[in-house]
C-alpha cells in the first residue's frame, strides 16, 4: 500500500492555497501521492492547476449529519457561541466544511495519510511523518507555551479505516454535541491520547510575532497560515507577517524554495 499527503479544498481561495501547498511538496522531492479532497464549492477550472501538478482529485460531500447538528455548526451560530478573539477568519470560512477532513479515513487504499491544511507550505521534506502513529498532531502553539496541551488539526497523521470513520460519525453527531473549533475540537476528543508532533511540523504564523524565540528557520518544516490568509489583499496583520506572506507568494508563483538560512529573523512584538 502507498502513502499520501491529503488536503481539503472547499472554494476558489483554498484551491489557490492548495496549489501553493502541492508545489511546495513537489519541491521537497517527495514521491508520495498528493490527494485533494474537494467539495461542490470549487469549479473544474479552479482545480485545473492542481491537476497539472499531478494531484489526485477526489470529490467529497458534507458528512451525513443531523439537521440539528448542521444548524448548531453554521458559521453564524458557531461564531456567535464561540467567537474568535485571537485573529480574524476570512469571510469565506465555512465551519461545516471543516468536518469534510474526516473523509480522509475513507481513503482506505492508502496505508498512512498525512493531512495538511491548504493554507500551509511545506519547506523541507517531511516524508518521515508517514512513520508516525495514528493519531499524531502538533500542538496549537501560537500565543504562549501554555498552548502545548492543545492540538492543531492543520497537520496530522492518520490511518484510513472504514471502521474508524463509522465510529467517528457516531461520536460526532451526539444529541446537543457542539464542537467549538469543529474538526479540531472533535479530533482532540476522539483521540485523547494523541501523539505530539514537533511544533516545527505545524509552525503557526502567529509564532512569528508572539513567540519569536521559538522560531527557527533551520527547523521549520511546515508553515501554517492560521487566521488571516497570505492571499488576502489586506488584513490587519499583513505588515507584521510580510516575510511569511512574501514567501507564500513566491512559492505559489512557481519559484523554488528559498535558502531558509537567509530568511529574516522574527522580531519581538513592541
Amino acid at each position: 500500500m502507498t502513502n499520501a499527503f491529503v488536503t481539503l479544498v472547499t472554494n476558489a481561495d483554498y484551491a489557490m492555497g492548495a496549489t501553493a501547498l502541492a508545489h511546495s511538496l513537489r519541491l521537497t522531492g517527495t514521491m508520495a501521492e498528493i490527494v485533494v479532497l474537494h467539495t461542490g464549492g470549487v469549479t473544474h477550472s479552479e482545480l485545473a492547476p492542481l491537476d497539472a501538478l499531478g494531484c489526485r482529485l477526489v470529490e467529497v460531500g458534507h458528512l451525513p449529519l443531523s439537521d440539528d447538528f448542521n444548524e448548531r455548526h453554521t458559521r453564524r451560530n458557531l461564531h456567535s457561541a464561540a467567537p474568535f478573539t485571537k485573529g480574524r477568519k476570512p469571510d469565506f470560512h465555512t465551519p461545516l466544511d471543516n468536518f469534510c477532513k474526516l473523509r480522509l479515513w475513507q481513503l482506505i487504499e492508502y496505508e498512512t495519510c498525512v493531512f495538511i491544511d491548504a493554507d500551509a507550505l511545506v519547506l523541507r521534506n517531511v516524508d518521515k511523518l508517514f512513520r508516525y502513529p495514528e493519531f499524531s498532531a502538533a500542538p496549537n502553539v501560537y500565543e504562549s507555551l501554555a498552548d502545548f496541551h492543545r492540538l492543531n488539526s492543520g497537520v496530522f497523521v492518520a490511518k484510513p479505516s472504514t471502521e474508524t470513520f463509522d465510529r467517528m460519525l457516531a461520536a460526532l453527531d451526539q444529541p446537543e454535541a457542539f464542537w467549538r473549533r469543529t474538526d479540531q475540537t472533535f479530533l482532540e476528543s476522539f483521540f485523547p491520547d494523541w501523539h505530539g508532533l514537533p511544533v516545527f511540523m505545524n509552525m503557526l504564523q502567529y509564532v512569528w510575532f508572539n513567540l519569536p524565540e521559538l522560531w527557527d528557520w533551520n527547523s521549520v518544516c511546515i508553515l501554517h497560515y492560521q487566521y488571516e490568509k497570505p492571499w488576502e489583499k489586506d488584513h490587519p496583520k499583513m505588515e507584521r507577517l510580510r516575510p511569511l506572506i512574501d514567501l507564500w507568494h513566491s512559492v505559489h508563483d512557481g519559484a523554488s524554495l528559498p535558502d531558509l538560512s537567509s530568511m529574516p529573523k522574527p522580531k519581538p512584538s513592541p
